[in-house]
């Protein structure tokens, strides 16, 4: 039986180093779904609103 610690279970990565990981990979599937023309969930900061943004550029933000 082994017993793992937090380095055994993030593979000896810091919580910024994930966190940095995670968003590029989220930017990149973003980058992806344009291309593709898919729609792409975001959120507006200035209007604190959830929002699907299409691939001509619309936005349609959340009742």
């Amino acid at each position: 039986m082994t017993i793992q610690n937090d380095l055994d279970t993030t593979y000896g990565l810091t919580d910024d180093e994930l966190t940095t990981r995670f968003k590029e990979s989220i930017r990149i599937d973003n980058e992806i779904k344009k291309i593709k023309g898919l729609p792409i969930a975001g959120y507006d900061e200035e209007k604190r609103l959830p929002y699907i943004e299409y691939a001509d550029g619309s936005r349609k933000y959340a009742e």
